[in-house]
């Protein structure tokens, strides 16, 4: 229960922080607890490859939730 207290209060903190990198969601409790682990483990590659990963995952995420947010509010103008 500790390390799910540290990763979401890291997580409020990255919120906080102000506006989000341009085209991402903010840094999730999972995305924070999955680069901890690349620092923490030795990874199959490299930890560059993991950032790249996180900033390619984060990056969909927020297109795809833009997406969802633009059908959902034409579906509801439809009606």
């Amino acid at each position: 229960m500790l390390g799910a207290a540290v990763l979401t209060i890291a997580a409020a903190i990255e919120s906080a922080r102000g506006p989000d990198a341009a085209g991402q969601i903010p840094l999730t409790r999972n995305e924070i607890a999955h680069l901890l682990a690349t620092v923490a483990a030795s990874p199959g590659r490299d930890a560059g490859h993991r950032l790249r990963w996180s900033h390619w995952r984060r990056r969909h995420q927020h297109r795809a939730r833009t997406c969802h947010y633009q059908r959902q509010i034409t579906q509801d103008h439809a009606t």
